[in-house]
């Protein structure tokens, strides 16, 4: 049976928590004898108090083995200190493998265990962790990131998401998918789909700027020139114009961009399909046009979405190839 740890400090997030512990919990259900056995654990043990004033009974980290440490997100100051650290150096060392969900990537950090890793955390919180660790790899638009034995992962319900794909490397895509529909979540996003859309980024409060955008993502094969999008909208251009920039902060051009870059980020990472098909099928003039997107809001060209893609899965084949639960 594979023993996973739940590392909490004071101050942990409970969903953090509650959301990879469930879906282990149900895969216990879907195994003859059981899948995993799971402790919650923390410095020194004893009740850990939430940053939800939930307390919850935790075991010493240094009393038992595990297959997988998960380093549990909250508050980032309660993991800057000497012995959290120290724990977290300890419990890699002796662990095949570790994870973390939402700030507990900031313990690992600390630790120097992603140093020269790629990894993820809330995007909110990306940019914090890569300027104070610029020794890592911060991939902020990735719900979770798999290098090596490290698995990290996005914020709050990205946890489920982590351990999904860790249940599936531990035992196959079958159970996996049983877990999904039991917890009714999805099955299952994979690593690299983006954290949040460029729907939910502009987050208009009209109603007819919802609709521009609604049918702006629709037609995105078509040319959609301002025009056309207050035509959807039911507004003049001028009206139109003026309320869009306001609502959004960007441009109607520029907003239609990035659904564009989206809509090509999903066909990239998710299959094989020429570059220059992808470009033409989402709406860009050339594939020029879109490297140009991808460079100015990503910092990368297409292909570099393509590879990312590539490699998560065969990560996931050589896992699930030579991987599975260890038995004890």
């Amino acid at each position: 049976m594979h023993h996973i740890g739940f590392f909490v400090c004071l101050d942990h997030r409970v969903l953090d928590l509650a959301g990879p512990l469930g879906a282990f919990e149900e895969a216990n259900g879907f195994v003859e004898g059981g899948a995993y056995r799971l402790t919650v654990i923390s410095e020194s043990g004893g009740v850990v108090v939430g940053s939800s004033g939930v307390s919850i009974h935790t075991q010493s980290f240094r009393t038992q083995q595990f297959d997988t440490v998960i380093f549990i997100g909250g508050e980032i100051d309660a993991f800057q200190n000497p012995a959290a650290i120290a724990a977290a150096k300890d419990l890699a060392a002796r662990t095949a493998r570790i994870a973390s969900v939402c700030t507990g990537a900031f313990l690992l950090a600390a630790a120097g265990l992603l140093d020269g890793h790629r990894a993820t955390t809330h995007w909110r919180l990306a940019p914090e962790l890569q300027q104070r660790y610029p020794l890592i790899r911060v991939e902020a638009d990735r719900i979770f990131v798999v290098d090596d034995n490290i698995w990290t992962s996005a914020g709050i319900t990205a946890g489920i998401d982590l351990a999904l794909a860790l249940i599936e490397t531990d035992f196959g895509i079958n159970i996996a998918r049983e877990v999904a529909r039991e917890l009714v979540v999805p099955y299952r996003r994979s690593g690299g789909q983006s954290q949040f859309s460029a729907m939910s980024q502009m987050e208009p409060d009209s109603d007819r700027i919802r609709m521009a955008l609604a049918f702006a993502r629709d037609h995105l094969v078509e040319p959609l020139p301002i025009e056309r999008l207050a035509e959807a909208a039911r507004l003049s251009v001028r009206q139109f114009g003026r309320a869009f920039r306001r609502q959004t902060g960007e441009t109607p051009a520029k907003a239609v961009e990035r659904l564009r870059v989206e809509a090509a980020c999903s066909r990239l990472q998710g299959g094989s399909e020429p570059i220059e098909q992808i470009a033409k099928a989402v709406g860009f003039s050339d594939p020029e046009r879109m490297r140009r997107a991808f460079v100015k809001l990503h910092g990368h060209p297409p292909q570099a979405v393509r590879r990312a893609g590539r490699q998560e899965n065969a990560v996931y084949a050589i896992q699930q190839g030579h991987g599975g639960a260890t038995k004890e």
